[in-house]
């Protein structure tokens, strides 16, 4: 409870890794979608007509009961690209923690870095021990705490992977704090290409924690217009 509105940044050694335990044991709400695929449901609303045939032969085609079926549910795919430049600092490496416990308590679930470069951690957050996941991400990634070139990274999604882990309503959620360094990419274009696939962008950022916050940056201001929803994650409560 104490630990609950503290700031990432300002925690001890000993209350970050408090904060990991609590963190481990965070599930991310959401509903579910209908997929392509049935069940057997008698109180759905269309005639399984495989399983009805199937029933009537049974009884020497005297007596035909009528089987039914529903379309199956499950939570919608999940892409996740956060942000682990120098800006970022502490608030990545926890948020990490967090999607380590997302992808081990969900299927479809696909995790991206991004800093100067866009690095696929997807692999390394399936390990179920999180110390072997954190020290396979470690090991992957080269960029830690350097620039942050989100123009391009999300340039570089939108054409490699974007066909490949958007498809059948993904939800984004994206993690940085929107300070670009890049010049010469069109962010505000790479956002509008990354909504148009996305069935759901939300924004999580830490500068949200001021209460005078304003969207002063240039990326910030490019961005906005293209998300859904733009969240603090800050501590525990805003996680």
């Amino acid at each position: 409870e104490v630990l609950r509105a503290r700031d990432f940044d300002d925690m001890s050694a000993d209350e970050i890794r408090q904060a990991k335990a609590a963190v481990k044991r965070m599930r991310l709400p959401g509903g579910t979608v209908p997929t392509r695929r049935f069940a057997a449901d008698q109180r759905g609303r269309r005639v399984d007509m495989r399983a009805t045939l199937r029933a009537s032969l049974r009884s020497g085609g005297d007596i035909i009961p009528l089987l039914f079926k529903r379309r199956r549910q499950r939570p919608p795919p999940l892409v996740v690209l956060c942000d682990i430049s120098g800006s970022m600092g502490r608030y990545s490496r926890m948020l990490l923690h967090f999607v380590h416990a997302v992808t081990n308590d969900r299927d479809r679930v696909h995790s991206f870095v991004f800093g100067p470069r866009l690095t696929n951690i997807t692999r390394q957050l399936r390990q179920r021990d999180v110390d072997q996941a954190m020290a396979e991400v470690a090991g992957t990634v080269e960029d830690w705490d350097g620039g942050t070139r989100i123009s391009s990274c999300l340039g570089r999604f939108n054409r490699e992977w974007s066909r490949r882990v958007l498809a059948q309503g993904a939800s984004v959620l994206l993690i940085t704090d929107g300070l670009d360094r890049d010049e010469t990419g069109s962010l505000e274009g790479e956002m509008a290409r990354l909504r148009r696939s996305a069935r759901r962008v939300v924004w999580l950022n830490p500068l949200l924690r001021y209460a005078d916050f304003q969207p002063q940056a240039r990326g910030i201001r490019a961005m906005l217009p293209h998300v859904d929803d733009f969240r603090p994650v800050h501590n525990l409560v805003s996680l």
